[in-house]
C-alpha cells in the first residue's frame, strides 16, 4: 500500500505526533462508540472503588477507530502509568520479561497489533495475565531450570485489527472485549469540528459534514482530510472551510463523495470490467490490481462492504449495482450469486 495514500486508515510518517494534540484525554470527550464508553465507564468506576487494576481489555476493529486513544484514556482515568509497545516490537522472551517485570502495580500495558505477537510469547503473556506470575527458563540442557517471578497486578490493553489471528487461550484472558466499528457521519462531523477548533481553523457545519462524508467512517482519515483542506485554504487565502471549499479541495485530492480514491475505484472497476462483475477470488483481484492480498482485505474491503459497493460470497467478490451506478458502469451479463448466499463480513 502506498504510504502517502490520503485515505489510508494507518498512521503515516510523523502523523502520530500531530494526532496526539487532537486526541481526547477524558472518556466524556471521546466521540462515538457509545456502548463501549458506557461499559468502560462502569468497569473503571468499579475497579477504582475496589482499589484494583481494571480487568484486561481487548479492543478490536479497523485501523483508525480510536483504540490507542481509549488505552490512553483508561490509564489517565485510572490515574496510573501507561506503558506502550506493539506486537512486532517484542521479538524475544527476554523483551517481554523485561517489560512485565518493570511494571508498577495497576499499570496499563498497551500492546498495539497484539495479533502479531509470536505464538511462543502469547503463552508467556496469558499466564502473566491470569496469575501475575512469570516462568522463565534459565540455562540450557541438563543445567536448565525454571525461575518463577511474581508480577505486580497490571492491566493489559490489547489492540487488534485482526482478532481472528489471536489464539483462543489469549483471547480468553481478556475480561473486557469491545469492537470499535465505523463511525456515522454525525459523529465524524463532531470530530472534525472539535479538531478544527483545536487547530484554530474556522469551519461551519456543512464544511465539516462534507469532510466527514468522505472520511470512510474513520476518525483518523477525517482529521487527515481536515489538515489537507486546511493547507489549501491557507495557501489560497480563504477565510475558512465551508462546503464549497471542502468539495473543491477534496476533489483536488481525488476523494469522491463516497470517500473513494483512485485505488478503490480501480479495484471495483477491475472486478466489474475484467471479471464481469464477479464472483472472483481475492488472489486474482490482488494480482490484477498489483496490490497485496492482505492490504486489500484489511484496508479496502471493509469499507467497500460497509457502504454496499462490494459483496463477499463463498464463490468470491462481486461488485453491486450501487457501485455500478456510482462508477457509471454498464450492467454485467455474467451470472451473479443469489442474494441470499452467505456474506462473510
Amino acid at each position: 500500500m502506498k504510504e502517502d495514500r490520503v485515505l489510508s486508515p494507518e498512521e503515516q510518517g510523523a502523523e502520530a505526533l500531530l494526532e496526539i494534540g487532537l486526541r481526547p484525554t477524558q472518556l466524556r470527550d471521546y466521540v462515538g462508540q457509545a456502548k463501549v464508553k458506557e461499559n468502560l465507564c462502569v468497569f473503571m468506576e468499579a475497579a477504582r472503588r475496589r482499589g484494583e487494576a481494571i480487568d484486561h481489555v481487548l479492543l478490536y476493529g479497523p485501523p483508525g477507530m480510536g483504540k490507542t486513544t481509549l488505552a490512553n484514556i483508561i490509564a489517565r482515568e485510572m490515574k496510573v502509568e501507561l506503558r506502550s509497545t506493539s506486537g512486532p516490537a517484542i521479538e524475544k522472551t527476554g523483551d517481554l520479561a523485561a517489560i512485565l517485570t518493570n511494571l508498577e502495580p495497576r499499570t496499563v500495558l498497551f500492546i498495539d497489533e497484539i495479533h502479531r505477537l509470536h505464538p511462543a510469547l502469547e503463552e508467556i503473556l496469558y499466564q502473566a495475565m491470569e496469575d501475575f506470575k512469570l516462568d522463565l527458563m534459565i540455562g540450557q540442557g541438563v543445567n536448565a531450570r525454571t525461575v518463577k517471578l511474581d508480577l505486580a497486578p497490571f492491566t493489559l490493553v490489547g489492540a487488534s485489527t485482526r482478532i481472528g489471528l489471536l489464539s483462543a487461550p489469549l483471547r480468553g484472558r481478556f475480561g473486557i472485549v469491545h469492537h470499535l466499528g465505523f463511525y456515522g457521519q454525525e459523529n465524524l462531523t463532531r470530530i472534525v469540528k472539535r479538531s478544527a477548533g483545536i487547530l484554530s481553523i474556522p469551519i461551519d457545519t456543512e464544511g465539516a459534514g462534507e469532510i466527514a462524508r468522505r472520511s470512510r467512517g474513520t476518525p483518523r482519515v477525517a482529521n487527515r482530510l481536515l489538515r489537507r483542506v486546511r493547507d489549501f485554504v491557507e495557501v489560497e487565502g480563504k477565510n475558512g472551510i465551508h462546503r464549497s471549499e471542502a468539495e473543491t479541495y477534496l476533489g483536488k485530492l481525488e476523494v469522491d463523495k463516497y470517500g473513494l480514491d483512485e485505488l478503490d475505484r480501480r479495484i471495483l472497476q477491475t472486478i466489474a470490467v475484467k471479471f464481469g462483475g464477479g464472483p472472483v477470488g481475492i488472489n486474482t483481484i490482488a494480482a490484477a490490481v498489483g496490490e497485496d492480498r492482505g492490504t486489500i482485505e484489511e484496508m479496502y474491503e471493509p469499507y467497500l462492504l460497509q457502504i454496499g459497493f462490494l459483496d463477499r460470497t463463498p464463490r468470491g467478490r462481486c461488485v453491486t449495482q450501487r457501485a455500478r451506478d456510482h462508477l457509471r458502469l454498464r450492467p454485467s451479463s455474467h451470472h451473479r450469486p443469489d442474494s441470499d448466499q452467505e456474506h462473510l463480513f
